[in-house]
């Protein structure tokens, strides 16, 4: 762990159950495990890309770190202070320096607002600008991240996927937040938009010394943006490295088998792929001991009678597993 005054988000024991009821007096007969007890911290000013497939527990993570969800249990700390123990007011104060990019960037926006006042609107929330000022802050802010001020009074439908995505970002630096969960921003848009929006976003985080908390699917995508990796999977974490030592040598069978998914542009080059049996268990019913036994080629019966514990197997290498 890094010196306490390095850290500006620590996650302890994060659990989200969602219930499951049935009968007309909605009994509780079980729980979805979307996220089961997960421990992780952000160093201030570095992108932690947190990764897996979908259904692993990703955006509930970053949905629950925000409070947009509360968890069932666990301790959020952002600057030393509980997340989970403030009142309404004081989270209120607490959002400016927490903001979020959504996945999708049409359905994130008021179809019925123009791009000027969807930016603006953190801005009067907050009571941070007004009048002249309001309008000079968000024309700032609009150039900031690429787009024409001129644009102001138009609406969401009139732009592209890349430049409804960048409205979304100027509104999410709006208030000139510390930290910005960024929750897929780039798995809507073509290709060849996605990293201009990437670099816009390291763009901004060396201008404003943004925290990120990137979550993805797409490995290729969070190794361009990310100084350390998790790897998430039904709700635990697997593994969690600095980038390039995870890409040099993933100790988890599950995140060896996400890197040998990665296509490889030249066609000379036979990749090595690891091909998992069968699909993601239920997370209302995970299986006994290691959560991935059921795929795992390397899985013997001490998998299915013990969870590992995520431990550090190399220096600031954590992985959950007992054959790493």
């Amino acid at each position: 762990m890094p010196e306490k005054d390095e850290i500006l988000l620590e996650v302890k024991g994060l659990r989200k159950y969602y219930p499951l009821t049935k009968g007309l007096f909605s009994r509780v007969y079980g729980h979805v495990k979307a996220v089961d007890g997960i421990d992780f911290f952000i160093k201030k000013g570095e992108t932690l890309g947190l990764v897996g497939e979908s259904g692993s527990g990703k955006t509930t993570t970053g949905r629950c770190i925000l409070r947009l969800v509360d968890p069932t249990s666990g301790e959020i700390l952002f600057e030393g202070k509980n997340l989970l123990q403030l009142d309404g007011s004081a989270m209120r104060a607490m959002r400016r320096k927490m903001q979020v990019i959504f996945q999708d960037p049409q359905g994130s926006l008021n179809p019925r607002m123009t791009v000027g006042s969807i930016v603006a609107e953190p801005l009067i929330i907050h009571k941070m600008a007004r009048g002249k000022e309001k309008y000079e802050r968000t024309a700032e802010i609009l150039e900031t991240v690429g787009l024409d001020p001129k644009f102001m009074k138009r609406y969401p439908h009139e732009f592209s996927g890349g430049q409804r995505q960048r409205i979304g970002i100027a509104r999410a630096i709006a208030l000139k937040p510390s930290f910005i969960v960024a929750d897929e921003p780039v798995s809507a848009l073509d290709v060849s938009v996605q990293a201009q929006v990437l670099n816009l976003l390291m763009e901004l985080q060396e201008k404003f010394g943004l925290t990120y908390l990137f979550i993805a699917h797409d490995l290729s995508v969070v190794k361009h943006i990310s100084n350390r990796i998790a790897v998430m999977y039904l709700g635990k974490l697997c593994e969690i490295a600095d980038a390039r030592e995870l890409y040099r040598t993933p100790r988890h069978p599950y995140t060896q088998a996400l890197l040998s998914s990665i296509p490889v542009p030249d066609p000379a080059v036979k990749p090595h792929r690891i091909l998992l049996e069968g699909d993601i268990p239920s997370p209302a019913n995970p299986p006994s001991g290691c959560r991935f036994r059921t795929r795992c080629p390397m899985a013997r019966e001490i998998c299915r009678e013990q969870e590992p514990a995520l431990e550090e197997k190399a220096p600031n290498h954590f992985v959950s597993c007992h054959f790493a």
